[in-house]
């Protein structure tokens, strides 16, 4: 038994599942990926910012980012786009050096705008036309078709506590969450010490009624996040866990998948500080982390792809917030993106206008993310069609030359 096949075995020994051993493509040799979804739909606008459309800041006067060269303004990527200033540290420098990309317009066509629909929709990966099985993801079509190579061994695993949708099928897959996933509860101390102030006086019944009145909407507001998280962890922390999961993609598994809650920001999002702004600086830390310690050789032939499963709407809502939408940014990360993807903003784009959006609401999906995944597979592993069309049925592959 070789020294990677002995440390691949170790780990997957006490895990949920032995990692089956399959045999990938001829150009597959050394490749990884990585997916990570953002479950909760998060808000694409906020970080890849429009900062040449004037729509843009009209539709959000509250929390759009400013423009590049203003305070809290965009870091610009290009004439049309900027990024958001929470990535500054550590998405923004993975960029400059052309090991970031990032794919406008993307996401499915699927128009349920249901969290949980779209996310199984995304990770099965199978025409909405067709009836669902629920036993085949794509990721776990991926392994099986890599399986059909001569060359290496794949092993792909789960960062979950429960196998995610994307993995479920034939082939083997070990799994484990590599942190716990808990919620911040809400701080009723500045709550108490006010209503204490009122006790005993006309006003204390219309005070504890108006914190009771608060309290129960921020649980329902809760309780929609965490069911649209579906117990995946929070951004906060995520650095750790990328760490983690970097050191055993070096040695021992070539196929990751992991996702983080927290998303679904109807209320309050905030703009260059804020909610949102402190899940992207954990987010991107832990992304910057996973990419260090991977270690520069490792890193050449990873690629880490960022999904959620829809955008939110191009205006903002009445509570400083968005509501669920349709197209949405995909991430692509890694040492060895191509010199037409690396530093750019790609794939099929469209001027920003009132006249231009889906439904006169929400981003287009110009770049439909099966069609984009089996182009990147298709570069990645060196599939043929039919093995891409064992991946993603009737599909033709949109290739961006990622890699």
């Amino acid at each position: 038994m070789q020294r990677r096949e002995l440390l691949r075995f170790a780990a997957a020994a006490p895990l949920a599942g032995a990692a089956a051993r399959l045999i990938a493509a001829p150009a597959a040799e050394g490749a990884k990926l990585l997916v990570v979804f953002l479950r909760g739909a998060y808000d694409s606008t906020s970080l890849l910012v429009p900062t040449s459309s004037d729509f843009y800041y009209a539709s959000r006067p509250g929390i759009a980012i400013g423009r590049p060269g203003t305070s809290g303004g965009a870091l610009p990527l290009d004439a049309d786009w900027g990024l958001h200033p929470a990535l500054a540290q550590s998405v923004m420098p993975l960029f400059q050096q052309k090991q970031a990309a990032f794919i406008a317009f993307a996401g499915t066509d699927d128009l349920t705008r249901s969290h949980f629909e779209t996310q199984d929709g995304i990770e099965l990966g199978q025409a909405l036309d067709r009836r669902r099985d629920y036993r085949s993801g794509f990721l776990n079509r991926l392994a099986g078709v890599l399986g059909a190579g001569p060359l290496t061994d794949v092993s792909p695993m789960a960062f979950t506590d429960q196998l995610p949708v994307s993995l479920r099928g034939d082939a083997k897959v070990a799994n484990m969450a590599l942190a716990g996933g808990s919620r911040p509860t809400i701080d009723a101390r500045q709550s108490q010490l006010i209503a204490s102030m009122y006790r005993n006086t006309p006003l204390a019944q219309p005070v504890a009624e108006g914190f009771q009145v608060r309290d129960d909407v921020q649980r329902a507001i809760q309780a929609e996040m965490d069911a649209a998280s579906r117990n995946a962890m929070t951004a906060k922390g995520f650095e750790l866990v990328a760490r983690r999961m970097a050191a055993l993609m070096r040695e021992r598994y070539d196929l990751g998948f992991v996702d983080i809650g927290g998303w679904d920001t109807h209320v309050g999002q905030g703009a260059a500080t804020g909610y949102l702004a402190n899940r992207f600086e954990e987010l991107g830390r832990g992304l910057a982390a996973f990419a260090q310690e991977m270690e520069p050789e490792n890193w050449r032939q990873t690629v880490v792809v960022v999904i959620s499963e829809f955008g939110r709407t191009f205006r903002e809502n009445g509570n400083k917030g968005t509501d669920h939408g349709h197209g949405t940014v995909y991430w692509v990360l890694g040492g060895g993106l191509s010199a037409q993807a690396g530093g750019r903003v790609v794939g099929e784009q469209q001027a920003l206008t009132a006249t231009t959006l889906f439904q006169n609401r929400d981003y287009p999906v110009l770049n439909e993310y099966r069609a984009v995944l089996g182009g990147l597979f298709q570069r990645m592993y060196g599939l043929s069609p039919a093995q891409v069309a064992k991946v993603f049925d009737g599909v033709t592959p949109k290739d961006l030359k990622l890699v």
